[in-house]
């Protein structure tokens, strides 16, 4: 075994080890808003500390979800490519701290359509270590160290506001649609007061002007996943019922596209025209 490959088992340890607390946090968070003991979701019995760790069933023999696998493989595969390639900047050990916070809210919002209070602030203070970090230069003031991050925040928070109240008309007219197809209105919204403080975290990461790439690479990845969703409702005939029903999160692809940004900005550049 050469050097290279020794070397490698130090990001596969840690990446392995970031992914069973992101499948942990993701498991407890939506349920008990507490670190606890994780229970089986088919039948609420508390997993013992070796099952869970150990990905064993629960005591009622059923079996776990494929989810956890896929966040292992994912999390230790770009803990592997973040320490033969760290972000700029911020380096392996904080670039897996902020892989961390990525894959709950990624697995939160995709599962639940949650994104829970504690982790958006976790998320801020984060946000402003990471991007003070990438974002500070050597600016001789603190203002200059401080204002790409600060205005990343701020330009994220304003412009999701304006998609929020917008969303907020629609899920009026959604409800109203729904009234008239003699279904009872629930309380989904097309945003969440989640998302858009999630988008001011994520600024806060990538700084001031790519909070806005972030934002158009998001909503045109989620575009892109509710057509297809709109596709299939026209194709199983469900339409007229579902059409204006079907909210997806998008938390999830704010997270990829500024994964993107901090881990890939060579992949970024190459999709991005100038």
């Amino acid at each position: 075994m050469n050097s290279m490959s020794i070397t490698l088992i130090i990001p596969f340890m840690l990446g392995w080890l970031a992914g069973w607390l992101v499948n942990y946090l993701a498991d407890v968070l939506p349920v008990t808003r507490r670190l606890s003991q994780p229970r089986c979701p088919l039948c609420g019995v508390p997993f013992t500390v070796q099952d869970y760790l150990f990905f064993r069933p629960c005591a009622n023999n059923h079996p776990r979800r494929i989810r956890l696998w896929v966040v292992q493989v994912i999390i230790t595969a770009l803990s592997i490519y973040s320490w033969v390639s760290p972000p700029s900047k911020i380096g392996y050990f904080l670039g897996l701290i902020l892989l961390i916070y990525f894959g709950v809210i990624f697995v939160i919002d995709l599962e639940h359509r949650l994104i829970l209070h504690p982790t958006s602030i976790f998320g801020a203070a984060l946000g402003l270590v990471v991007g003070i970090i990438a974002h500070g230069g050597n600016s001789p003031s603190f203002w200059g160290r401080i204002s790409p991050t600060l205005l990343g925040g701020l330009g994220g928070l304003l412009i999701m506001l304006a998609f929020y109240f917008l969303g907020v008309l629609f899920a009026r007219f959604r409800a109203k649609r729904m009234r008239t197809l003699g279904q009872e209105p629930d309380d989904e919204e097309a945003l969440g007061s989640g998302d858009v403080i999630l988008v001011a975290v994520l600024g806060l990461i990538v700084g001031w002007p790519l909070i806005w790439l972030c934002l158009l690479y998001g909503i045109l990845l989620g575009g892109l996943v509710s057509l297809f969703i709109f596709l299939w409702l026209i194709v199983s005939g469900r339409y007229k019922t579902s059409a204006l029903m079907t909210f997806i999160p998008y938390g999830p692809y704010f997270i990829f596209t500024a994964g993107l940004i901090v881990y890939f900005p060579r992949l970024l550049a190459m999709i991005v025209p100038d």
